[in-house]
């Protein structure tokens, strides 16, 4: 089950929170950041988190049949990551779009994984939220990739922040998923005795 592969590695979702809302504070603190730099900065912080879910996915494939939505997702930020370093001097626009893309993919994955693990854990809200977020961020730039440089910094940062609470959330509620589910076997498995 991808919960229980969620559950066992509750904490490279932890790690990839707290790297989003450590790339959230750069670029609040880091306002005048040239967009080469923004989108290096982006590229290394989407490689991470694109390999922390490619991971997960292959450390929990055995017995789970949803383990490819994972591997999906983080093989999308991998490329986003690879990308940004072979193209880092791209045009303010193009890079807009390339982000916007990348994060309505994500979401989107993450939104489906979220459905499909409504009726197995209990967190699976955090991990839609995540996932409408990404979305919600996407669709906004690309609806105005016109806006200042200023508000798009912000507004990625704003992004990455709100992402990494969600998964910190997410990360804490599947984290004891594999042992509430046994206990709840043996419980009823010990009821049944009597």
């Amino acid at each position: 089950m991808l919960a229980t592969t969620l559950s066992r590695h509750w904490w490279m979702t932890l790690i990839r929170g707290l790297i989003w809302i450590v790339f959230g504070i750069v670029i609040f603190t880091q306002p005048l950041i040239s967009l080469v730099t923004l989108t290096l900065t982006f590229g290394a912080f989407v490689l991470a988190d694109g390999v922390g879910k490619m991971v997960t996915a292959i450390r929990g494939r055995q017995g789970n049949e949803d383990w490819w939505v994972l591997l999906l997702a983080g093989l999308c930020g991998i490329g986003a990551g690879v990308m940004t370093f072979f193209i880092p001097g791209l045009t303010a626009l193009a890079v807009l779009f390339y982000i916007a893309t990348w994060a309505i993919a994500t979401g989107l994955l993450e939104t489906v994984a979220a459905i499909r693990l409504r009726k197995e854990i209990e967190g699976e809200f955090w991990m839609g939220l995540s996932g409408l977020v990404s979305i919600a961020f996407g669709v906004l730039l690309m609806a105005r990739p016109g806006s200042g440089a200023l508000s798009v910094l912000w507004l990625i940062a704003g992004y990455a922040i709100a992402l990494g609470v969600t998964h910190i959330f997410l990360a804490f509620k599947v984290r004891g998923f594999t042992e509430r589910v046994v206990a709840k076997v043996k419980g009823a498995a010990g009821g049944m005795s009597r």
